[in-house]
C-alpha cells in the first residue's frame, strides 16, 4: 500500500464525527434559496390583481420561510450543525425576504425606503460575515432570529391579500407590524456590529 492509499486516521474515541455538508438540513436550506425566484415570479406575474397567483405566492413564501425552523431543529437534534449551514441559513432568509420586499416595492405596495433600509442592513451584515469568515462563521444571534421572525410575519401579512376579505383596516395592521420589523432590523444590525467588535477586541486582548 502506497502512502497515498493510506486511509485517514480514525477520530479519537469520544470525539464526535464531523457532520457532512451534504446533510438534510443544508439541503433544505438550499431548496429554500431555490424557491425564492419562483416565489418572486409568481408574485410579479399576479401584477397586483390579488388573484390565485398572489395567494399561491404567499403560501409558498410561508412554507419556504417555515423551513428555517425545520432545518435548524433537525440539525441540532441529529448533531448535523455545520459551518456551511451556519453561513447558508441566514443567506437563505435574506434571499427570500429580500426578494419579497423588492417585489412588493415594484408593485407599489411597500415604500422603497423600507426595502432599502432592510436590504442595506441584511446585505451589509452578510458581507461582514464573509469578511471575517477566516476567523470563524458568526451564527445568527437570538435578537437576529427574533428580527427574522417579525420580518417574516410582516412580509406574510403584506403578501396575503387579506384586505379583499376583511377591508382596508388590514393595511393599518400591516403598517404597524412592518414598522416594528424595520425598527428591529436596524437595532439588531447595530447590536450585531457592536458584539462583533467586542468579540474581536477580546480576542486581541487574549493574544
Amino acid at each position: 500500500m502506497s502512502v497515498h492509499d493510506t486511509p485517514p486516521p480514525a477520530p479519537a474515541e469520544g470525539t464526535p464525527a464531523r457532520a457532512s455538508n451534504w446533510n438534510l438540513p443544508n439541503i433544505i436550506t438550499m431548496v429554500r434559496i431555490l424557491l425564492a425566484p419562483l416565489f418572486v415570479w409568481m408574485l410579479l406575474a399576479d401584477a397586483g390583481d390579488d388573484g390565485w397567483l398572489r395567494w399561491a405566492a404567499a403560501v409558498l413564501f410561508v412554507i419556504a420561510i417555515a423551513t428555517d425552523g425545520v432545518d435548524g431543529a433537525i440539525a441540532r437534534r441529529n448533531n448535523l450543525v455545520t459551518e456551511l449551514g451556519k453561513l447558508l441559513d441566514p443567506i437563505a432568509d435574506k434571499v427570500l425576504t429580500g426578494g419579497a420586499l423588492v417585489a412588493l416595492s415594484i408593485l407599489n405596495e411597500l415604500p422603497w425606503w423600507v426595502t432599502i433600509v432592510i436590504l442595506v442592513r441584511e446585505i451589509g451584515i452578510t458581507v461582514y460575515r464573509f469578511v471575517v469568515i477566516r476567523q470563524g462563521v458568526i451564527a445568527a444571534s437570538r435578537g437576529g432570529k427574533i428580527k427574522t421572525i417579525v420580518q417574516s410575519v410582516a412580509i406574510s401579512l403584506a403578501l396575503f391579500p387579506l384586505w379583499t376579505l376583511f377591508g382596508d383596516w388590514v393595511f393599518w395592521v400591516n403598517g404597524i407590524v412592518m414598522t416594528v420589523a424595520v425598527i428591529l432590523t436596524v437595532v439588531t444590525g447595530f447590536d450585531y456590529l457592536w458584539q462583533a467588535w467586542k468579540g474581536r477586541r477580546a480576542k486581541r486582548a487574549v493574544a
